[in-house]
């Protein structure tokens, strides 16, 4: 008889020393990036700025969907092909849902404690995909200014010509 009551005590306190997402979900997301068309530069850095992956496109790659105590990280994807516009996306983590079971499961210690350290709280979406837009350039047709003299004129010019003094 104690030793069901041994095994039911420590059932519990593993159970509220540890959060639900912590245990239901993970903290580390395996996101895959894309472009249209395949083949762009791809540079991923974090909110901070520290440059996670540089690679091309596809790829998978795993990040981190928690930063500190109750804080998400981000990341900016910078999609480059030449001939195309350069452009950026921005991974941004969302609560998830396994958080809220602490209500269930975790109770307070998952909720406030394990759950934001671990950065279990969070989820990472799973893919980022974008189409690159082909550059358009700049330069119009070259024009340009050519001085002659009026004898270097064709003769159906010279008789268009309109005398200013």
């Amino acid at each position: 008889m104690r030793t069901i009551a041994n095994v039911v005590c420590v059932l519990m306190i593993s159970i509220f020393l540890t959060g639900c997402a912590s245990i239901l979900s993970k903290s580390m997301y395996p996101v895959t990036i894309d472009s249209l068309p395949t083949g762009a530069t791809i540079l991923i850095v974090d909110e901070d700025g520290k440059q996670i992956y540089k690679g091309t496109s596809p790829t998978t790659i795993t990040l981190e969907a928690g930063k500190a105590y109750f804080d998400a990280r981000e990341y900016t994807v910078t999609f480059s092909k030449p001939g195309y516009e350069e452009q950026t996306a921005v991974i941004k983590p969302t609560i998830d849902g396994w958080y809220f079971g602490n209500i269930l499961i975790g109770g307070l210690i998952g909720m406030l404690i394990v759950d934001p350290i671990t950065g279990a709280m969070w989820k990472l979406p799973s893919d980022v995909r974008v189409t690159l837009a082909e550059e358009v350039s700049s330069r119009k047709s070259e024009q340009s200014l050519k001085i002659v003299t009026i004898d270097q004129l064709p003769g159906h010019l010279k008789e268009s010509l309109i005398r200013l003094n």
